[in-house]
């Protein structure tokens, strides 16, 4: 029998000898790599911390102890070591695991995460909650090196820093370069200065020269700089110790007896410390270690190859042709440049980045900076094209209204991702940004519906003088033909896609295609309708909405957003601020809720966005006498 078939909560894994551990460590990478090969999901980054993880349940106790894992794209190996086993292989799946930790999964996830740099802030949180309720407890943040970009992390370690709460946080940095020579010393003095017994020492001896008459200060800071001094030769930590962080490390992060060894020691210190562990991405999966960009975030593949179960779709996604067409665009317009946040793969920019780099700029984790970095740039003249996925441009929420919106900036907001996204679920989905942005003064806010009229939107956008936010799906396109170059479209006028007389479908985006065949169903039962692209939400086309209202008094709103400030939303308040109080109107979208994962098409299933709901509330509303 496997060691992991023995495991169904950390309390077994503690009955295990530690020389059976990296027997456990394969096989928990097995089981990630082939679920991962099915499924889809975060492969590289979970099997770099698998000694990690199980160091951690080894040495401590959860949920008494909790581990927050920072993004949870990693906690794959926590999943099954506490009790999911059984359940691994509905990873992602609809009504199965969530891809993330999930409170409301497993009392085991000590924090719901998704989104980045969250675990240093929430974890001293918890650890001030468990200090005034006298209740006892490690708290341990686990952050990876990408997310130590973000502002957050450092806001949290300066919250933090020399309060003696009980938190560890373990620096999992899988991407800097590292001297081995100053990694082995640093290692080996880790281990050895680690030891409760050596930082009680140390503070005795604190105690001892502040105690000095008149010279005691001053040979402290001479000890405390000849400390400093050494430190700064031998490790990289001065920076967290600036913090007021215990800083060890770097140390290997795949050898199991030392990472128990070191953590066994720094259990009993209640003042912060930082762990620096240092691992490789993918490590145990030769396709995942020699790319683990690829497969960071993966869609199902042959394990034997780490190749793609299905080959590339002709029709290019959305992601892909903005990409290409921003390129185009950047040929003939000097001024354009590009900016992401740690995202240009995901955002289609890296042959951009090739192309231009000296007109691209990668800020990592860090929206915040991205956009207010776009708005200096757009004070000198430049036209800043900002990408970032809809559900991570929301941490920016403030820099695009007061440092962007304020001044009429031109920034262009490339929001990848928008509507449901899929499997990785409510963290993701990108279901709130036509809200957030339409409520925003000179913004203009627009959906393609398809990669052709994408490419004429991000042509609007970059002749447009103020802010303006384009945004479309996770998808492939709808393999429609494309017009050579794309042209800047009319802002606030949306298109006629067909007539017909018994109600009107306004769609935006995506839900455009849905709403033509939705329309071609109802033909069978003898009713026809309008199906109006609207192209913008912001600003409505009032006058061909107003127009077409008036004569069916029958309207079907149809998006892939929140209904709570969407589109259908926007339509309603154009309509009673013109005095159309007669006119009956269905909202399609979502309810106020979370979606949770699964595919796209069983999602729009399930919160009725698809076409045959459309069918339905048509035939109720085409039934309406009114």
């Amino acid at each position: 029998m496997r060691f992991i078939d023995q495991i169904n909560s950390p309390k077994d894994l503690k009955k295990l000898k530690k020389n059976d551990l990296p027997v456990l460590a394969e096989e928990i990478r097995s089981i990630i790599v082939d679920t991962v090969s099915k499924n889809g999901g975060h492969l590289a980054s979970s099997l770099g911390v698998v000694e990690l993880t199980i160091a951690l349940h080894y040495v401590y106790d959860v949920p008494l102890d909790k581990i927050i894992w920072d993004v949870g794209h990693q906690a794959y190996a926590h999943k099954l070591i506490t009790g999911r086993r059984n359940a691994f292989n509905t990873l992602r799946k609809k009504g199965g695991l969530s891809g993330f930790p999930k409170m409301s999964e497993s009392p085991y996830d000590a924090f719901t995460t998704g989104h980045s740099s969250t675990s240093i802030s929430a974890g001293f949180g918890m650890a001030c909650a468990r200090s005034i309720k006298g209740e006892p407890g490690k708290i341990i943040s686990v952050i990876g090196d990408g997310s130590m970009t973000s502002g957050l992390a450092f806001e949290g370690l300066n919250h933090a820093g020399g309060d003696w709460k009980n938190q560890l946080v373990i620096l999992n940095d899988n991407e800097m370069s590292i001297s081995k020579n100053v990694g082995s010393l640093s290692s080996f003095l880790s281990r050895t200065f680690s030891t409760k017994y050596l930082h009680d020492l140390r503070d005795e001896f604190k105690k001892f020269f502040k105690s000095l008459p008149m010279i005691g200060d001053d040979i402290y800071k001479f000890a405390k700089k000849t400390e400093e001094s050494f430190k700064t030769f031998v490790t990289p930590g001065m920076l967290f110790e600036a913090f007021e962080y215990e800083y060890m490390g770097p140390i290997d992060g795949h050898n199991l007896d030392h990472l128990i060894n070191i953590l066994e020691n720094i259990k009993g210190i209640t003042k912060p410390i930082l762990l620096h562990v240092s691992t490789t991405k993918g490590k145990g999966y030769r396709p995942a270690e020699t790319n683990p960009t690829h497969f960071h975030g993966v869609a199902p593949f042959e394990v034997v190859t780490g190749d793609a179960i299905k080959s590339q779709s002709p029709v290019p996604s959305y992601t892909q042709v903005f990409g290409k067409t921003l390129i185009e665009l950047a040929e003939q317009n000097p001024r354009i440049v590009a900016i992401t946040a740690a995202m240009p793969e995901g955002t289609g920019l890296t042959d951009f980045s090739n192309v231009f780099p000296k007109r691209f700029f990668d800020v990592g984790i860090a929206e915040q900076h991205a956009v207010t970095f776009s708005a200096g740039l757009a004070t000198e003249g430049l036209k800043p094209v900002v990408a970032i996925y809809s559900t991570f441009l929301q941490r920016a929420f403030d820099q695009v209204i007061h440092d962007v919106c304020m001044e009429k900036l031109p920034v262009v907001f490339a929001i990848d991702r928008g509507g449901i996204v899929g499997e990785d679920g409510p963290t993701h989905n990108g279901l709130f940004d036509f809200s957030y942005l339409r409520m925003i003064p000179h913004m203009v806010v627009m959906a393609p519906k398809d990669e052709n009229e994408l490419r004429h939107m991000l042509k609007t956008a970059v002749d447009h003088p103020g802010p303006i936010a384009l945004r479309y799906p996770r998808s492939q396109g709808e393999g429609v033909a494309m017009d050579e170059p794309p042209s800047p479209l009319p802002i606030g006028k949306g298109e006629i896609i067909c007539h017909g007389n018994d109600l009107l479908i306004l769609a935006i985006g995506k839900t455009v295609g849905t709403a033509i065949k939705a329309r071609e169903l109802l033909i069978h039962e003898n009713i026809t309708a309008t199906v109006v692209n609207a192209r913008f939400v912001k600003p409505l086309d009032q006058e061909l909405i107003l127009g077409l209202a008036r004569k069916t008094k029958k309207i079907i709103t149809v998006e892939d957003h929140v209904k709570t400030g969407g589109f259908g939303a926007a339509v309603l308040e154009c309509l009673a601020d013109n005095g159309l109080d007669d006119v009956f109107v269905r909202r399609i979208g979502i309810d106020d809720t979370f979606v949770e994962h699964g595919t796209q098409a069983e999602l729009r299933e399930k919160y009725e966005i698809d076409a045959s709901s459309i069918v339905k509330h048509a035939r109720s509303l085409s039934q309406h006498n009114g």
